[in-house]
């Protein structure tokens, strides 16, 4: 593993601007949530049901995924959004222990509403967080990210290529309600 001095100031800024992108959007987006009575956790959640893929129900263990949460914590997100009318539990029909997520008809229009909000701030903010991660994807471009295998070892087929290709319009062209 190389040590710290391999790294550029350029490196630092690029990841400290990339950073503080992403907590501005973060930031209007809790506060979106906030202003139409939701916590922030609890519109993650809500999103997290939505967007999940075709194939996947939104099993609790799914979210807790998504969400980056312990289980335990999403069962009592999903017990509050539940007594609030914004997410309907259903239990399993094969396995009695497995729970599922779905949105009620309420939870469904918050969220719709929420969602096309926050999306436009998204596109608001989409140029400049584009431009600090292919600042970031530059500099790392000449170095080994930690954790990954290194140039020598990509090219002789034994580890992962990281292919990026990133686009202003990309995350959001994928219709009504995405992100």
């Amino acid at each position: 593993m190389k040590d710290h001095h391999d790294l550029k100031v350029a490196d630092y800024r690029g990841l400290a601007e990339f950073r503080y992108q992403i907590r501005k959007f973060v930031r209007f987006s809790e506060g979106a949530a906030r202003r139409v009575g939701l916590e922030p956790q609890h519109h993650q959640l809500m999103l997290a049901v939505k967007g999940m893929p075709e194939s996947r129900a939104a099993r609790i263990a799914d979210l807790a995924e998504r969400l980056q949460l312990e289980h335990h914590s999403v069962v009592e997100l999903a017990n509050r959004l539940e007594k609030r009318g914004l997410i309907q539990k259903v239990r399993g029909e094969q396995d009695r222990r497995e729970v599922r997520v779905k949105l009620t008809t309420r939870g469904d229009s918050l969220l719709g509403k929420l969602t096309r909000h926050t999306r436009a701030e998204l596109r608001s903010a989409a140029p400049a967080l584009v431009r600090a991660l292919q600042r970031i994807t530059r500099h790392t471009a000449s170095h080994d990210l930690p954790g990954s295998t290194s140039r020598r070892q990509q090219s002789a087929g034994n580890g992962p290529r990281l292919k990026a290709r990133v686009s202003a319009a990309g995350p959001l062209s994928n219709g009504p309600g995405s992100l």
